[in-house]
């Protein structure tokens, strides 16, 4: 007799991306490199309907949100980036009516099909994460790639074979790999620092992952005089 199966697929290969909150800066370089590669490259135009009106709509793959953590004087800012987690288990692919938004198997990236797209936003109401975009333009919902049309190009130097995001970060606060190969950048990077996935109530499994923060108030204090 066969025993329970595993609540979704598990995949030999998983890509994602593992972020270093301990020293992201909140520069917007992955926003904006993000948003530039898409727009010229498969997954765009990405489109600014009202970029610098009293309401202003725009289409983004990635965000970075900034908040204070702690409490006066033990406080800190921390910059937390926000993108498709490209769950193992993702709930935006079994809503989707027409079968537009997929998990490959070949590298757990979870796309989506322009051509099949309706944009209906059952995908952007399942995500628990708000990772799915509406683009007003072509009216289908978008989302992160990891930069698919790059990472795979056997045109580009393997050195250039990463997501943009990861390419225009100034402080390495992002790393890119596969998280089911325990020797990978990744993978040992997530074991040394105890990296963690964002809001695992939901089960959803995400494969992005985040390095935690060392807070200067939680570091000892120096005994010089």
């Amino acid at each position: 007799m066969k025993g329970s199966e595993p609540s979704g697929p598990t995949l030999a290969r998983q890509l994602a991306l593992v972020i270093d909150l301990d020293v992201c800066v909140g520069c917007q370089a992955c926003v904006t490199s993000c948003k530039q590669w898409n727009t010229s490259g498969a997954a765009g135009p990405l489109a600014d309907e009202s970029a610098y009106g009293a309401g202003p709509t725009g289409t983004f793959f990635n965000r970075v949100q900034t908040y204070e953590a702690g409490t006066f004087p033990a406080t800190d800012t921390v910059h937390f980036p926000k993108s498709c987690l490209h769950c193992q288990d993702p709930p935006c692919v079994p809503v989707c009516p027409t079968g537009a938004s997929y998990k490959r198997k070949q590298d757990g990236i979870v796309l989506v099909d322009y051509d099949k797209c309706i944009g209906c936003k059952y995908c952007s109401w399942a995500c628990p994460y708000g990772a799915r975009e509406f683009d007003e333009e072509r009216r289908v919902m978008t989302k992160c790639t990891l930069c698919v049309d790059r990472i795979h190009d056997p045109a580009l130097p393997p050195a250039d074979r990463l997501p943009a995001c990861v390419k225009a970060c100034p402080t390495g606060a992002r790393l890119f790999g596969d998280v089911n190969d325990p020797h990978s950048q990744v993978s040992q990077a997530i074991a040394q620092r105890g990296g963690y996935a964002l809001m695992p109530e939901w089960e959803t499994r995400p494969a992005n992952r985040y390095l935690p923060r060392r807070s200067p108030a939680a570091q000892p204090a120096d005994p010089s005089p």
